[in-house]
């Protein structure tokens, strides 16, 4: 069964996927950064999560940067992959930056392993 994206239900079933297949914590250039996100638009309204060693979490948490991304951008980056849309919305004004901007040129930079590959194929799975 499917869960959508950044809903509540969404987030209770990667919890339990990342209990059920833990991985390493990320290591390398940017695995240490926390980044707020504000995603707008999202079905259930405007949804704040924030990034911390790769993974999500909800609201937001004392961060040195903030991104503010639509829904459908957010899940072709983070769900898809699709890095290629991220920065093609960031460069026509979609994405908006706030605070330190390397932090976030910091995090492009980190490669996932094949556990988390694995594990983001898994949340892939379940998202709607």
């Amino acid at each position: 069964m499917g869960h959508e994206f950044l809903s509540d239900d969404w987030f209770a079933e990667v919890d339990k996927i990342r209990a059920e297949n833990p991985v390493p914590p990320a290591t390398g250039p940017g695995a240490d950064i926390t980044l707020n996100i504000t995603v707008t638009g999202a079905p259930g309204g405007d949804k704040d999560i924030h990034m911390s060693g790769g993974e999500f979490g909800q609201g937001h948490v004392e961060a040195p940067t903030k991104m503010t991304v639509p829904y459908e951008v957010a899940r072709k980056v983070f769900i898809e992959q699709d890095q290629q849309a991220g920065m093609q919305a960031f460069m026509q004004g979609q994405v908006k930056v706030e605070g330190d901007m390397s932090k976030l040129m910091a995090m492009q930079t980190q490669q996932p392993s094949a556990e988390q590959t694995a594990l983001m194929k898994k949340i892939s799975e379940i998202t709607t």
